[in-house]
């Protein structure tokens, strides 16, 4: 199947965990993919097996962004799907929270996105269908205790899809959020470790803890995350607009 054939995805953090299974399942419906994010050999692995591109970049940085971008085209041609992937969590109780991880956390969780959105916005805008998704969280719909500048920059995260929902309605873009549950990925098993080391449990029944937040009792798969990505990608999704879907298992938001 070529569904997505003549597009040019670009995927930040698509090396590894969802930005990876993302890259695949787009290119698997012939979607041309460009990987950018700052570690060099998960890039390069997922690359060349999808045959795709990559660009070295720190999404936080503007001028890295813009160079990303420009490789991406050379590489590519214009982009036409912005997948907005890369991300980190930390957490620490509020009084415990410094300025530092504040700003770190709002950098890479919001303000990325605001770079990669204006350097992806003059192509998007050319395209016949071009596509804005950004991976966000049920965070970005909810607050949970001790991370709350994670919490605070998903929820910006969902606000500024809608507001390019908005400005953008009468042109062939859409901007979309998927928000994912608690996905087994490194990001979840760094946030086990954390558990195990506070509470004294092991590995594993961390990793339980966090998916009890699922009714269905397990953690999201990768691959589940890539699929909703997907469908907001095809032709036939462009009355899909400004929305931020959950892939939870069911959890109340």
């Amino acid at each position: 199947m070529s569904r997505l054939a003549g597009h040019h995805a670009l995927v930040t953090g698509g090396g590894t965990g969802i930005g990876a299974a993302i890259a695949r399942r787009l290119a698997a419906e012939g979607a041309k993919l460009t990987l950018v994010g700052r570690r060099e050999k998960p890039l390069q692995e997922t690359a060349e097996a999808i045959g795709g591109a990559i660009a070295l970049a720190d999404v936080t940085d503007r001028l890295q962004v813009e160079g990303a971008f420009t490789a991406a085209r050379h590489a590519n041609g214009p982009v036409t799907i912005l997948v907005n992937n890369a991300g980190a969590a930390e957490s620490a109780p509020f009084p415990k929270v410094g300025e530092d991880m504040w700003k770190r956390l709002l950098a890479v969780n919001l303000d990325a996105l605001f770079h990669c959105c204006q350097a992806a916005l003059p192509d998007l805008l050319q395209a016949e269908a071009g596509r804005i998704v950004t991976i966000a969280s049920t965070a970005s719909l909810k607050g949970y205790a001790y991370i709350a500048p994670y919490v605070a920059a998903k929820h910006g995260a969902v606000g500024l899809t809608r507001a390019l929902a908005a400005e953008y309605a009468r042109t062939g873009m859409t901007v979309n959020a998927v928000c994912p549950g608690f996905t087994d990925t490194d990001l979840v098993a760094r946030a086990a470790a954390e558990i195990t080391a506070k509470t004294g449990r092991d590995d594993e029944a961390s990793r339980t803890e966090l998916a009890k937040f699922n009714p269905q009792r397990r953690l999201i798969k990768p691959a589940e995350v890539a699929e909703a990505v997907l469908w907001l990608c095809l032709p036939e999704s462009q009355a899909i607009n400004g929305q931020a879907i959950a892939v939870a298992g069911g959890e109340v938001m």
